[in-house]
């Protein structure tokens, strides 16, 4: 009988390879799991989810962790006006600890031998995985192929042409993170600081040719509606502002290849790496 595998997986390159290459090169029974964060639609989990069994996976399970991601951490980053360098929100690594968390506590349901996840060796999202891992699951051995076998993006794109894989091989060149409290984008015009990214290395192109002016509705600090729409939870104020956000040429946010849904700071402005636009607050 096969040894079970719970591979940490979000359809990107990273855990495409790890996929074919836990199935096929290790001989394992692979089981995904996506923990959705605030960064994907219906549609794109439908998505993710029919890329995993072509990769050949024994099942796919999908955790929302949406909104427990956002009041047990996000809120407090908010509170805190908490940004790396006064200018960086948290939007990847406050996400690794609520991920990491489902994941282990599905690899007790299922009773794994092994857990998985397709870090690379460059930043700290191992030790965010690994630890958490330690800690809830101390006797399942961690897995993981990307920085073990110290591969490139461009060698992992090879690995998975030579297994038949069709994927848009473009676009997995950068590696996109996207959660509810922002989207990062890396590669390698983010290696350097004289190069940008390119419009379409983002998940999304904008499409709107018109400036664009929102009134933000906050209580006690937290976003809570848009114009005239009260929303019921912040997650969905924040999601209904990035979709605004993701189309807008005047009206987006990030830097180090990021966008952020709203501003955690009391300015109003909304920095972009394209232009700034200010929108009007309104605190209650």
């Amino acid at each position: 009988m096969k040894k079970k595998v719970v591979l940490a997986y979000s359809g990107g390159l990273d855990t495409s390879f790890c996929c074919i290459y836990l199935t096929r090169d290790l001989g394992l029974e692979v089981h995904s799991v996506l923990v959705n964060t605030g960064g994907f639609s219906y549609e794109e989990l439908k998505g993710v989810e029919e890329r995993a069994f072509k990769m050949g996976v024994t099942s796919h399970h999908v955790v929302d962790e949406t909104k427990n991601f956002y009041d047990t951490c996000v809120r407090y980053l908010v509170y805190g006006n908490v940004l790396k360098n006064n200018t960086y929100p948290l939007s990847v690594s406050a996400e690794r600890v609520s991920q990491a968390t489902a994941i282990a506590n599905y690899v007790k349901q299922i009773g794994a031998q092994y857990v998985a996840h397709g870090s690379t060796g460059a930043g700290n999202d191992q030790v965010r995985f690994d630890m958490i891992f330690n800690i809830l699951i101390p006797g399942v051995e961690i897995l993981t192929p990307i920085r073990d076998l110290k591969l490139s993006r461009e060698e992992e794109i090879e690995y998975l042409k030579k297994h038949g894989v069709e994927m848009n091989f473009e676009k997995a060149k950068y590696s996109i993170n996207k959660g509810i409290w922002g989207t990062s984008v890396g590669g390698k015009e983010t290696l350097t600081s004289n190069l940008g990214l390119p419009e379409e290395a983002w998940p999304t192109q904008v499409t709107s040719t018109e400036v664009k002016n929102l009134e933000l509705v906050f209580e006690n600090g937290e976003l809570v509606g848009i114009d005239n729409e009260k929303y019921d939870h912040p997650t969905k104020a924040i999601q209904a502002l990035q979709a605004i956000a993701q189309r807008e040429p005047r009206l987006a946010a990030g830097l180090y290849a990021s966008r952020c849904g709203l501003p955690t700071s009391s300015s109003s402005s909304f920095a972009s790496s394209r232009t700034t636009s200010l929108v009007e607050p309104v605190r209650r």
